[in-house]
């Protein structure tokens, strides 16, 4: 059994990292990674956690002394279980090729966290393989897991440079997403206040209005008021008048 490690800080916080993670294959660095398959992905409701398990589908030349053990096929598969802990604030991955597994077996562990340092800026990435080789020969073995170290170190020494091209990818898209934002936040703001304004000069001139309308109804309800009191007491003295001649006439033939 071989054994590999490896520690990296990204200079992303864990959150970014994270979500990277899912977009991180295909890119430019990591042709070896053709293809990533979700076979399952579910939240435990009792822990909160995200579990996903995918398929990933690598194509890799390999020596010809070892086509002799496993064939010329440069394809192989390798099956990756991770939990992502919220509260925690760590992602998990577990992965084991399937194949070649009767000749290898490679378990691999990897960690993103929070870096101790400055864990609001910054993921600490940790990478351990187990390697072991399965031969009637321990020469064989031996040399298998030595090619076989050396290969998984340069894929995670790519792997890293892929990764940091990704995240740099994001974020730059995610920086352009927040000027987009401000300017249209600002140029809303804008329109409110362009809109607040012409809002508040109506008002005023339908107010301005309306008063000029109630003093002119005003006005003509008082003309109307006198012009009725004075028909009125016209009315009333015509009245009087006449009740006074009947009233004469009355009293007079007696």
């Amino acid at each position: 059994m071989k054994l590999f490690s490896s520690q990296h800080d990204f200079q992303y916080p864990w959150a970014s990292v994270t979500a990277a993670n899912w977009v991180k294959y295909p890119n430019e660095v990591s042709t070896h990674v053709v293809a990533v398959d979700v076979l399952r992905r579910e939240v435990d409701h009792t822990t909160g956690m995200l579990i996903t398990e995918r398929l990933i589908t690598c194509e890799q030349p390999i020596p010809q002394w070892l086509r002799c053990f496993v064939g010329g096929q440069n394809r192989s598969y390798v099956r990756e279980v991770s939990t992502v802990d919220p509260s925690a604030r760590t992602l998990t991955m577990r992965s084991c090729n399937l194949t070649m597994s009767n000749l290898l077996k490679v378990y691999e562990t990897c960690v993103y966290k929070p870096s101790e340092s400055d864990p609001d800026n910054q993921t600490t990435f940790y990478q351990s393989a187990e390697i072991t080789a399965y031969a009637t020969f321990k020469r064989i073995c031996d040399k298998i897991e030595d090619w076989s170290v050396e290969r998984f170190d340069q894929n995670a020494k790519k792997g890293k440079i892929g990764f940091e091209s990704v995240l740099k990818l994001l974020d730059e898209k995610l920086d352009i997403g927040n000027k987009f934002i401000d300017e249209v936040s600002g140029k809303t703001v804008g329109v409110i206040h362009d809109v607040s304004d012409k809002t508040v000069d109506v008002i005023n001139e339908v107010s301005d209005k309306t008063v000029d309308v109630l003093h002119e109804v005003s006005d003509k309800t008082v003309v109307a008021i006198s012009d009725v009191s004075v028909k009125t007491v016209g009315v009333l003295g015509h009245l009087t008048q006449g009740l006074v001649s009947i009233s004469s006439g009355i009293f007079g033939r007696g």
